[in-house]
């Protein structure tokens, strides 16, 4: 009686007990709490690597290059150090210090992309995570030399320092979209190359192996400056 009765609901009667079914279908969760978790994890994953811009995306220990590696140290090292102390705060400046003229230069392409007409599309074409793969590029020659024009004639770039691997990707999309050599001219126009007053003054801002002895000495010590044991950051 009970199945029939619902049938006449159903055919009858807008809002009738079956209502109760489907609010309690309606309430039910399409995912679950430990997937819920998990895509939040990735998704800090993904944020984590852009923050910390990695210069060679195919490098899966993030060490390759100098910078990367001092920077990866670095984070290494702040992570076993006490919250809050000396050593501490000195390593967060020096990592806010490397990840600032990185963003920096990211900054730079941006605001040429804009000026290119990528409005929108900017964002998306300076995301480069760790799972980039040089065999998918379409023109790595071609990126390859544009981006070696992009570091000898202009001052896109804060250093002397080979250019980061991840601009070759961006560089093959811009190829890919006919845009690669509009870029590189918007590049000469807004940064042309500097001076050798300004490119000292530049390269001065970090003092990679300062950085390095810095972190050294706190591996080392195994205590900041103050005299505090160093424990797992939270």
């Amino acid at each position: 009686m009970g199945a029939a009765f619902k049938k006449f609901c159903i055919r009858f009667c807008c809002c009738c007990c079956c209502q109760d079914d489907a609010e309690e279908d309606e309430k039910t969760p399409l995912l679950s709490h430990d997937t819920l978790e998990y895509f939040d994890r990735e998704a800090k994953k993904r944020r984590d690597q852009e923050t910390n811009l990695w210069s060679e995306p195919g490098d899966p220990s993030h060490s390759e290059r100098d910078d990367d590696r001092a920077l990866y140290n670095l984070l290494q090292c702040r992570a076993k150090t006490q919250r809050g102390s000396q050593g501490y705060r000195r390593l967060s400046i020096d990592i806010e210090a490397m990840r600032d003229m990185r963003r920096e230069v990211r900054d730079k392409w941006q605001m040429i992309l804009e000026n290119l007409g990528f409005m929108a599309e900017a964002e998306s074409l300076l995301t480069v995570s760790a799972t980039a793969s040089y065999d998918r590029m379409r023109n790595a020659p071609a990126a390859r030399s544009l981006l070696q024009t992009l570091h000898t004639e202009t001052s896109i770039f804060n250093s002397k320092e080979p250019p980061p691997e991840r601009y070759l990707f961006i560089l093959d999309r811009l190829i890919y979209l006919d845009a690669a050599e509009d870029f590189v001219a918007k590049a000469r126009r807004f940064y042309p190359p500097k001076d050798d007053d300004d490119e000292e003054e530049t390269t001065g801002l970090i003092n990679l192996p300062l950085l390095l002895s810095r972190m050294n000495q706190n591996i080392s010590g195994g205590e900041d400056d103050e005299g505090e044991t160093t424990g797992p950051e939270d």
